[in-house]
């Protein structure tokens, strides 16, 4: 597991954007025998669509998308209400109280999505995501497999929360002042209180290089200081 955690991590850090977090994800629950993955990151806002990445089939999270299944999925309520992870389908975890509830689950099921273990990610800002691994039926490989690797998965849930929302915040600003990937990630780690040298040795970059970075994104923000820039970069967080 150590191995294929590390593996996870660097991938992490070496992607540029969401489809490169998807891969990464993606191998790491196969190397695990796991199956598909789903990360949903529900907003603050109503307002505002979550942010889906999966491996389910694409179908299926076309249809959960559009008709906003988010609001009555028995599995993201339980998400919104407790902290723990938790397993689910086959009369495991969650309760399928409503018509609704049943009728979701079986478009679910019909598209092999018939259980699974969810971990949820409740942030201090009041971002709350879910990370779940789902099969088609009960297997003595992937339940063992979960039994087995509990915390080191709560451990890529959060990495993988972490980066996601980075990633999703970089695109977001790239988009409306032009900053790059790199200049955004400069910034991100700047707001996490790490120095140019700290930042450097997790990227795989120079201190000068980091430097180099923060210095365009001030210029970029018409601000004069990182403590600027990073406040600029929190206001749009909030958004």
């Amino acid at each position: 597991m150590r191995r294929v955690f590390q593996t996870f991590v660097d991938r992490l850090f070496e992607g540029h954007d969401l489809e490169d977090l998807k891969e990464a994800m993606s191998e790491t629950a196969a190397a695990l025998n796991l199956s598909c993955f789903a990360y949903l990151s529900l907003p603050r806002s109503p307002n505002i669509a979550p942010l889906l990445i999966s491996t389910y089939p694409s179908a299926w999270t076309s249809q959960y998308l559009q008709r906003r299944y988010e609001r009555l999925d028995p599995v993201i309520i339980q998400t919104l209400r407790h902290p723990d992870p938790f397993p689910w389908g086959l009369g495991a975890g969650v309760a399928m109280g409503s018509a609704a509830e049943h009728e979701f689950f079986e478009e679910a099921a019909a598209f092999g999505i018939r259980c699974g273990y969810t971990i949820p990610v409740h942030e201090s800002n009041g971002t709350i995501a879910a990370i779940t691994f789902a099969t088609d039926q009960r297997r003595a490989a992937f339940e063992d497999s979960i039994r087995k690797h509990h915390r080191a998965l709560q451990l890529v849930a959060i990495y993988f929360n972490a980066h996601a929302r980075r990633r999703r915040l970089a695109g977001s600003w790239t988009h409306r002042v032009g900053l790059s990937p790199r200049e955004i990630e400069c910034l991100q780690w700047a707001a996490e209180g790490k120095s140019a040298w700290e930042t450097g040795c997790i990227m795989g970059l120079s201190r000068h290089t980091v430097a180099f970075h923060l210095d365009n994104a001030k210029a970029k923000l018409g601000v004069r200081s990182t403590i600027q820039a990073v406040a600029r970069l929190a206001a749009c967080n909030r958004t």
